[in-house]
């Protein structure tokens, strides 16, 4: 039994060190990967737009992608999309659109973004794992022979204890944090996204309508 507690033990911190190491690589993935598909900001969207509109008002749908072509941001690749489909005619393209943020964009971020509250959960399990572990090995040793009980190891098993705790909610406490904001932030890049693509649309629809044939 003791050998047993003891390998398990030795394993649980290493085991929440990678799982709070994995936790913090994927919300920084996800915070990087919201930040590479929006704009800073509106106003730079909208020059985007803007910029953007002036070909499609004349019918250079190949100008107006060369504007987008190679610009990672949502708006940028969703624009291109529509200038290389819309032969397929706008209310296909629009859907298009619509299933092609979902799954590239929103689901990705969703993907990674489990990940992260998969170590929330976990964090704490971990900690509650070493509790158990070290108060098990502290009761050992007090149901051992009377008068045979070393307080430091005693001692020791109970900080296990404790630690491992500590620690898993240390994991999980930050994490909540970051992954609030994260959250936050999807939900504006969302907005701003959302409504850069029904502008978008608009003046697409409108060049459509004045170029069928381009």
């Amino acid at each position: 039994m003791e050998a047993v507690y003891t390998i398990t033990s030795n394993l649980v911190y290493p085991m929440m060190a990678l799982t709070a190491a994995w936790g913090l690589f994927c919300a920084l993935i996800v915070w990087h990967r919201v930040r590479q598909k929006q704009f800073k900001n509106e106003a730079q969207q909208t020059a985007f737009l803007e910029a953007i509109e002036e070909p499609l008002s004349k019918g250079d749908f190949q100008g107006a992608y060369e504007l987008a072509d190679g610009d990672r941001r949502a708006i940028c690749q969703l624009a291109c999309l529509a200038i290389e489909n819309r032969k397929l005619g706008f209310g296909k393209v629009k859907q298009l659109l619509v299933d092609r943020f979902q799954r590239d964009v929103l689901q990705d971020i969703d993907f990674r973004l489990s990940w992260v509250v998969t170590v929330i959960k976990t964090g704490p399990m971990l900690g509650l794992l070493g509790t158990v572990l070290g108060m098990m090995a502290a009761f050992a040793k007090l149901a051992g022979p009377e008068g045979k009980v070393e307080v430091s190891s005693l001692a020791n098993d109970i900080s296990f204890a404790l630690i491992t705790t500590i620690i898993g909610l240390l994991i999980a406490i930050p994490l909540s944090i970051l992954l609030s904001a994260i959250n936050i932030r999807i939900r504006k890049m969302e907005d701003i996204t959302s409504y850069g693509i029904n502008q978008f649309l608009e003046v697409f629809r409108q060049s459509l309508i004045k170029y069928p044939t381009s």
